[in-house]
């Protein structure tokens, strides 16, 4: 019987005497099945904490790429660091690149460059284009995993999501506006940063078809396309209620949350109903002072936890049934904002 362990270390691991094992493993007569399968079970209980023994403390090197404003990636990148002492038993080391802004071909070189200086996996949160999806690609064909982050780039050969559902976020915030408002007729602004983050089209996709089938009575105004960033966004609000829409409510799938708010104060417009996304200083703040009413929320530290055992099972330092599931969607208002939440933003 092939073995690699010294026999008093199998002996002891199965319970038996050295003669015992020595019989077995020497393949001698008059040894009991039940033995012999008893001996086998140590040497591979043995052999299952050597794995263990070598894989605790191995360093994996990730990548983090992320084009988010500054408010939304400072978030990521505090969640992923509180979870980096929890990873066994794996060591993760993060290269962060976080840009509010990117190009298409600033993120395609950004992971060219990944493959040729090497890396253990990727956290990517880009647009859905063919190119990137294209550059993921190359990065698996060299062995290097690549989870998408909050919004999805499926067709890429990534090997998982990490993030919320970003259908059910958007169905959510149809059914809050829609008992809000009642069954009047309501113009309804809404807004996302990029059409081409896959996250925010299905937000916009389901939130759509849920009014459509159950409100439509509410209009919609798109003021898309800021980025989620203060400026643009403000002057996208600003173009969209040129054409003198009263609006009744608010979903802002992308951000800038403070720059809507000032354009509609601008033109003395008050929304029944504000609904943002992400818990980060700007959203707690506004919650806070009551000028939104909800924040569709997810744990982001949940999310990078399972983005961190993604690349752990490709690893192969754990196995698929302990890789953390992603979060779900939470409606926070101004009177439960969770605490661990509530305690880093003290004005």
């Amino acid at each position: 019987m092939a073995h690699r362990f010294l026999i008093k270390e199998i002996a002891r691991q199965a319970g038996l005497g050295v003669a015992t094992v020595d019989r077995v493993l020497n393949g001698r007569a008059n040894v009991r099945e039940h033995t012999r399968n008893r001996v086998e079970r140590a040497i591979k209980e043995l052999e299952t904490q050597e794995l263990n023994l070598a894989s605790a403390g191995r360093k994996l090197m990730v990548d983090v790429v992320v084009e988010a404003p500054t408010r939304f990636s400072d978030e990521i990148k505090s969640a992923l660091e509180a979870e980096l002492a929890l990873l066994h038993p794996a060591v993760v080391r993060p290269r962060f690149l976080l840009q509010e802004t990117m190009t298409t071909s600033e993120v395609v070189d950004v992971l060219r460059s990944i493959v040729r200086r090497g890396s253990h996996g990727v956290f990517l949160k880009a647009r859905d284009v063919p190119e990137i999806a294209e550059a993921v690609s190359e990065l698996q064909r060299h062995g290097i995993p690549v989870v998408t982050v909050f919004t999805d780039i499926p067709l890429s050969g990534r090997v998982a999501y990490a993030g919320l559902d970003n259908r059910v976020a958007g169905a959510t915030a149809a059914y809050i506006l829609g008992l809000l408002l009642g069954p009047h007729p309501a113009n309804v602004l809404i807004t996302m940063s990029d059409e081409h983050f896959r996250g925010e089209e299905e937000r916009e996709i389901s939130f759509r078809r849920a009014l459509r089938k159950h409100h439509p009575q509410l209009r919609l105004v798109d003021a898309s396309g800021g980025h989620g960033l203060d400026m643009p966004t403000e002057e996208r609000v600003r173009h969209a209620l040129n054409g003198g829409s009263d609006i009744a409510a608010v979903y802002s799938m992308g951000g800038g949350n403070a720059a809507i708010l000032r354009a509609l104060e601008a033109r003395q417009e008050a929304p029944v109903c504000f609904i943002g996304h992400d818990l980060d200083r700007d959203n707690v703040r506004l919650l806070r002072a009551g000028r939104i009413q909800a924040v569709l929320y997810h744990d982001l530290r949940q999310d990078m936890r399972s983005a961190c055992h993604h690349v752990m099972h490709f690893h192969k330092l754990l196995p698929a049934a302990s890789v953390a599931s992603s979060s779900s969607v939470v409606v926070v208002t101004p009177e439960n904002i969770p605490d661990h939440i509530a305690s880093r933003f003290r004005d």
